[in-house]
């Protein structure tokens, strides 16, 4: 017999699990010597209100029968080196869910990432991180996995409506993550561990015969009459398929570039652009947890969600936390020499020294009418010219423009900074000199209104570093809302966050899966002739 309890535990009864086990006997009123029970837990989430941080619990107990597994789903992938293929530009997870789920409909994937694999990838991080030397296409936004694989691995999302969020996860579960994503109410990997699953992802991908082609940019596109019947990329090659799913993440801006220039449908659009701030991990938990010294032995570090609106000459904006990586680390993410672009990771086990979140201004076109003669490519200017002044402002490295949260504040340079997980360094400037006047103005005024939701938040113990440009974005890729397709040419998807359609891992996972359910079948029953090689 199974059943379930809800509970409200002590950080130690939660995540120790002798005392987990205890806590639960006692409520369901289960002796110790009672046989054949079995007890875990099904969902957990953190409670910290009040002073007395708590956590609930959901608890199954099963008595005299054997558990249902935690994973629910099985996947079957059958072997389809001989079906027909269809072409995924990006190795995402738009990209790499799109061909698993491709794969799983009985299509061969050909899956086309300009980037290199994980392992090979890794060398191109460190350079870049020690000597400050930007590949264009290998960096933690290009290469296997996508700007993913090197992240917090967060799995939670809003986006109930867009798919099947327990689906995702068990695919995750099934190549290697812990079933605690399963468990926890906000799940994540964690960085150390995504190359690995990643990797495992991509093995199923092989081994069931489809194809992943690294170090392979595509920098055309073959066009009939409205129709996109393949891909060239740069080595000369021209690959055809069933139709081509556009998932090449919020950072390829070539791509962008050749669909203008190709005269194919793309759109201007709001995103968002701030800066990291970095404050010790120690002071969030004390802040979240209301605790004096420390968060104890039990607690995971604590993770912090801040919104404010504010007004800037008549216009109200909202400012906003994004990607808050507890016990994390800030990572050069530049795609292209002479730009700086900062972003946020942790590992697994969230212990590192500092806490750092994306503080961002939503910008919306309006906010930008010295751009607009540019047409859809105005965001994507602005972006870029901000990223440039921070390189500039930097110091022509990858080293980041910094100051002092108050110091901002006070429009005053900050005569030291602090320490940092930064690991190409900072310099100290006026981030006035980096920031547009509407974005560095609002964030002043949301640095001191979040005191009010955080006390202490608000300190000059705490560092800004620039610039967090790549929330998402600054170009969408128009499609049809039912079909997924582009409404001007046939067999397009645009798909993910690069087009505009999501904004997470998971997000982006399930966006992959519809663009290759509505591509396939839309377009089963007119397999081209030719498989791969035009």
């Amino acid at each position: 017999m199974k059943r379930e309890l809800q509970l409200t535990l002590t950080p130690e009864e939660a995540y120790d699990e002798r005392a987990f086990q205890e806590a639960v006997r006692k409520k369901a009123g289960i002796p110790p010597e009672a046989p054949q029970t079995y007890i875990r837990q099904a969902r957990r989430s953190i409670d910290a209100r009040s002073r007395q941080v708590k956590v609930n619990v959901t608890a199954e107990i099963f008595a005299n029968e054997a558990p249902s597994p935690l994973r629910q789903l099985h996947f079957t992938y059958p072997k389809v080196s001989g079906k027909s293929p269809l072409i995924i530009i990006g190795a995402g997870p738009a990209g790499l869910f799109a061909a698993l789920r491709s794969i799983e409909l009985g299509f061969k994937p050909i899956v086309i990432e300009r980037g290199k694999d994980v392992r090979a990838r890794r060398r191109d991080l460190a350079a870049i991180n020690k000597d400050h030397i930007v590949n264009p296409e290998s960096n933690y936004c290009f290469g296997e996995g996508g700007a993913g694989t090197y992240s917090d691995g967060k799995l939670y999302t809003r986006s109930k409506k867009r798919g099947d969020i327990r689906r995702i996860l068990e695919i995750f579960v099934a190549h290697g993550a812990k079933e605690d994503i399963l468990v926890d109410a906000h799940p994540h990997i964690g960085t150390n561990k995504l190359p690995i699953l990643v990797a495992a992802l991509r093995q199923t991908i092989l081994d069931a015969g489809g194809e992943v082609l690294f170090e392979t940019k595509v920098v055309d596109f073959i066009l009939e009459n409205q129709e996109l019947k393949g891909v060239v990329c740069e080595n000369g090659e021209k690959i055809t398929g069933l139709g081509v799913i556009l998932a090449t993440g919020h950072s390829a801006r070539d791509i962008f570039h050749l669909l203008h220039r190709k005269g194919i449908q793309i759109e201007a659009k709001p995103f968002a652009l701030g800066v990291r701030i970095e404050h010790s991990q120690q002071l969030i938990d004390q802040i979240q947890y209301h605790c004096k010294v420390d968060r104890g032995p039990y607690l995971p570090a604590s993770s912090y969600s801040l919104v404010q609106q504010t007004t800037f000459e008549g216009v109200q904006r909202g400012v906003f936390s994004f990607c808050m990586c507890p016990g994390g680390f800030i990572v050069p993410s530049a795609t292209s020499p002479g730009e700086i672009v900062v972003n946020g990771m942790s590992p697994s086990r969230r212990d590192g020294r500092f806490a750092n979140s994306g503080m961002v201004v939503a910008v919306e076109l309006e906010d930008l009418p010295g751009y607009s003669h540019l047409g859809p490519l105005a965001s994507l200017q602005f972006q870029q010219e901000v990223e440039q002044r921070a390189w500039e402002m930097g110091g022509k490295t990858q080293t980041a423009p910094a100051q002092r949260m108050v110091d901002f504040v006070n429009r005053k340079q900050s005569d030291t900074l602090l320490p940092t997980s930064y690991q190409p360094g900072l310099r100290s400037v006026e981030m006035d000199q980096v920031l547009p006047p509407f974005i560095a103005e609002r964030l002043r005024q949301a640095f001191v209104a979040f005191d009010r939701k955080m006390k202490g938040y608000y300190t000059n113990e705490a560092q800004i570093i620039g610039v967090e440009s790549r929330t998402s974005s600054p170009v969408r890729i128009p499609r049809d809302k039912e079909s997924l397709e582009h409404p001007e040419i046939s067999r397009l998807y645009p798909c993910g966050e690069g087009a505009g359609y999501a904004g997470g891992i998971v997000s982006a996972a399930m966006d992959g899966e519809r663009c290759a359910e509505q591509l396939i079948a839309k377009y089963k029953t007119t397999v081209p002739n030719q498989l791969h090689g035009l």
